[in-house]
């Protein structure tokens, strides 16, 4: 069964509006929990849908509302910022600020 998730919902859980384009998922399990607004394009990675795959494994299929990826918060960033720098341009701008994996 092919993981489902929603796209048309723009506002994450407490009322807090999630910017098209863009999904809510929570990273980490018990304390260290965060939550983080990342770009749809990120599910289509592949090191992206190793962290889906550990999900899977975890929680199986029946997750309700924000995926969450059972991984620590700091190998979330640091995957995160492997799939930003393959997925950004590669010239600098000065004022492009890097929205792609915030912490919200």
């Amino acid at each position: 069964m092919p993981l489902q998730i929603n796209f048309h919902h723009h506002q994450g859980s407490g009322g807090r509006r999630i910017r098209k384009g863009c999904l809510a998922v929570t990273v980490g399990q018990g304390t260290e929990q965060q939550r983080f607004v990342i770009p749809v394009e990120y599910v289509n990675h592949p090191l992206f849908s190793q962290l889906l795959k550990e999900a899977e494994d975890e929680y199986g299929f029946r997750q309700r509302g924000t995926i969450n990826i059972p991984c620590h918060v700091e190998e979330f960033r640091h995957v995160s910022g492997l799939i930003d720098r393959e997925t950004t341009p590669h010239h600098h701008n000065p004022h492009h600020h890097n929205f792609l994996c915030f912490k919200a």
